[in-house]
């Protein structure tokens, strides 16, 4: 893989090209199966984000050999109506993965929604099961998009885990507890921020490896990084019509060994996992 450079010291870690990679991978083996697994979408119409990270999973599912279906609910969905169009999806033997497009609206429960997915079509690994077996080293090789992502970016650039002093800033069971779990399983000893974290800068000055993942937007900048850390960036914000991450890219750049860039880092790596973990999910499924 080819290695990109700022400047002399950092190194830009390339999540895009490992995501086409990836999704090279699940083409070839989606070929193999009898036939075509589908990815279906739940979505509450209304929140432009979502519009725009559901096309970008429909194209991809097209790039690698898989069928989408998308069901849109408008933003008067009640939460048992939304439970019954996921249990829908949970009989309807052609569909081989199911996503609930995150965040709902307000009013709506998404641990409730979430609960009501089928753990053999849970294509983001978020039902209590699956999080359950994520957090037992061992018994499970299927995580959630995003962290099982951060990971494979990791190990294509060859940062040491094992031993490292590794800080994840923000708690979702999405990103943050996820994360923190797969690297605590790789050996790193790992301290896990949220908001009422005291201190945030001291600790995060500690971190070999920083991940964060907490919406807001150049939050973290170069005071919070120490030298020669290797900072992942899971941030996807807009500011002024355009996309940055929850990192200061400008101050830390010049302070880190390695840093993911926002466009181009985490984003691609999330949607090419969640065609992973599709296949995965068809693999594991007698109809297909």
């Amino acid at each position: 893989m080819q290695i990109l450079c700022y400047n002399i010291c950092m190194i830009i870690l390339d999540g895009k090209s490992l995501a086409q990679e990836i999704k090279n991978e699940v083409k070839e083996k989606v070929s193999s199966l009898t036939k075509k697994p589908t990815l279906s979408c739940l979505m509450i119409e209304g929140n432009s984000a979502s519009e725009i990270y559901v096309r970008n999973k429909q194209r991809a599912c097209e790039e690698c050999g898989l069928l989408s279906k998308l069901i849109r609910l408008n933003q008067s969905t009640s939460q048992n109506e939304l439970e019954e169009a996921i249990q829908k999806e949970n009989k309807d033997e052609d569909v081989s993965a199911i996503l609930l497009q995150l965040p709902l609206p307000n009013g709506l429960d998404e641990e409730s929604a979430i609960g009501k997915i089928d753990p053999r079509k849970d294509a983001d690994g978020l039902t209590n099961e699956n999080m359950g077996k994520l957090f037992f080293k061992g018994v499970s090789n299927f995580a959630p998009c995003t962290p099982s992502g951060i990971i494979k970016l990791l190990d294509k650039y060859d940062v040491q885990i094992e031993g490292k002093t590794a800080v994840v800033v923000g708690r979702s069971k999405l990103v943050g507890q996820s994360i923190a779990h797969l690297l605590l399983q790789r050996n790193a000893t790992v301290v896990l921020c949220h908001s009422k974290t005291e201190n945030l800068k001291e600790i995060t000055r500690m971190a070999d490896i920083l991940v964060v993942a907490i919406g807001k937007a150049k939050f973290i900048d170069a005071d919070f990084v120490k030298s020669g850390a290797v900072v992942v960036d899971v941030g996807m914000n807009r500011v002024d019509g355009k996309l940055c991450g929850d990192v200061d890219f400008e101050s830390v750049k010049e302070k880190c060994s390695m840093i993911t860039p926002v466009p181009g880092g985490v984003g691609p790596l999330t949607v090419a996992c969640l065609m992973e973990n599709t296949y995965k999910l068809a693999k594991n499924n007698p109809n297909f």
